[in-house]
């Protein structure tokens, strides 16, 4: 019979120390955004949402990296991951923003 895997591999995804840093990386982000939440009248609508989503950005690329391992994949399949990740959110921006649009037309007051 043949084995299919070795058990004595292993596989370097990182020390505990390294995913409670990141963790407390993401507990830190997440109080900034909570706070930008509340200081709404300090920040212009524009400014706070450019910089909640490039704190979201943040954030997702520190779990995607840490937590779902990609850091340590291959390159090959973060060269497939990032670009296709990024003709989905192109794909939802070209389907639903019109309908934003529309939908804006019928809240302006006539």
């Amino acid at each position: 019979m043949s084995t299919h895997g070795n058990a004595t591999e292993s596989h370097a995804v990182g020390s505990p120390g390294l995913f409670v840093t990141v963790w407390l990386w993401l507990v830190g982000i997440t109080a900034i955004e909570v706070f930008l939440g509340y200081e709404t009248q300090k920040f212009s609508p524009t400014v706070m949402l450019t910089l909640l989503v490039v704190l979201s950005i943040v954030k997702a690329i520190l779990i995607v990296s840490y937590f779902m391992h990609l850091k340590y994949e291959k390159l090959s399949l973060t060269l497939l991951l990032i670009p296709s990740a990024i003709f989905c959110m192109c794909m939802i921006i070209i389907f639903f923003f019109p309908d934003s649009l529309r939908l804006l037309q019928y809240r302006l007051p006539h």
